[in-house]
């Protein structure tokens, strides 16, 4: 059996625990309103489950640096293989994750929310700062065809065209931000139809390349791990991510600069991105050859349902796929718990 082959047989289904486990962690907290604690219980979960796989991991998109962040930081090494003494090989593995993306989705019982893990060989993800990314995400007929530099327009006639639809046809999401003004007007002006989100542009990313999601582009600035960890799942799904990296200067609202903090070329060129303005396809963010991605619903959304409670157990829908056998798997399961009279449950969601 091959390495890479290997990868996916000895981890797959463990980074499918990682993901599950974190989403029922976040769904007991749904609609109780408090965001930074919802975050707070999947980003545990997640890293409690994580140290039981056999991988010598490393985080390379996280809960943030190490002072600001107590787990899942940038540069922790998890797994068994990272505890002292264990001297047995494992798969080296380069590990992005979002135990709750869209915690504000999580907390106020909205749509979308997710706990999500990308993972690759060494030096497969992209390291990228906690900043902003312009982006432009499209399905697999559509590659080739758009330019994060064009007009939105543009862009549009080109998706239209290669989807054989007309531009008034299309659904674009944008998350409904002041900075999105005039990408929103452009593609209103152009004849386009807009979905606004409040948050979640990763799995808002994954939708506009899965046939039948009704979601056809994604455009407009958010963060730049999440755009990784959606290049990982274009990677999979044979869609495209363009991005380009939003600097201070380089934002109009007041809001939007005070996230970004000084110094950040200087960190950058630390973590091996040496020119700023570089337009990234999905390649680029993530090269790697042995990527596994897995994804687990927290609330009810397009591609997957949140986590259902029962009486003696629960129900979670998750996506797992690689690019090693190109299986895209939707995975239902039920989580029973209780004694051995313990009911079932297979209703339909």
């Amino acid at each position: 059996m091959s390495d890479q082959r290997a990868m996916e047989h000895d981890l797959l289904h463990d980074f499918l625990r990682v993901v599950e486990a974190a989403a029922v962690a976040a769904a007991r907290t749904m609609g109780q309103g408090d965001r930074k604690y919802s975050d707070h219980v999947a980003v545990e979960k997640m890293r409690a489950v994580m140290e039981t796989i056999p991988m010598d991991g490393t985080i390379v998109i996280g809960e943030g640096e190490r002072d600001e962040a107590p787990m899942l930081y940038i540069g922790e090494r998890v797994g068994l293989g990272a505890k002292d003494g264990n001297k047995h090989h494992y798969h080296q593995v380069d590990i992005a994750v979002d135990p709750l993306e869209g915690t504000n989705l999580c907390a106020t019982g909205s749509a979308n929310a997710i706990a999500v893990l990308a993972a690759a060989e060494r030096g497969g993800l992209l390291h990228a700062p906690d900043i902003y990314m312009n982006k432009i995400v499209v399905g697999p007929s559509v590659k080739g065809a758009v330019d994060i530099d064009a007009p939105a327009r543009d862009n549009l006639k080109a998706i239209a065209r290669r989807l054989n639809r007309d531009v008034t046809d299309l659904v674009v999401i944008v998350l409904d931000r002041p900075r999105h003004k005039k990408l929103i007007d452009d593609i209103r002006e152009a004849g386009a139809r807009i979905r606004l989100i409040s948050d979640g542009d990763l799995s808002a990313g994954i939708s506009a390349a899965v046939g039948g999601s009704g979601v056809h582009a994604l455009m407009g600035i958010g963060g730049a791990p999440e755009g990784v960890i959606t290049a990982a799942a274009m990677r999979c799904l044979n869609g495209e991510i363009l991005t380009r990296f939003v600097l201070k200067e380089q934002l109009e609202h007041q809001e939007d600069r005070d996230k970004i903090a000084d110094g950040l070329v200087e960190r950058m060129k630390e973590m091996g991105i040496s020119d700023p303005k570089k337009v990234y396809d999905t390649t680029d963010l993530a090269p790697g050859k042995k990527i596994i991605f897995a994804a687990c619903g927290v609330t009810d959304g397009t591609i997957l349902h949140g986590v259902r409670f029962f009486g003696t157990g629960k129900r979670t829908q998750s996506l797992i796929m690689t690019t090693e056998t190109r299986h895209v798997r939707f995975v239902d399961t039920v989580h029973v718990e209780g004694g051995p009279d313990s009911l079932v449950r297979f209703d339909r969601f």
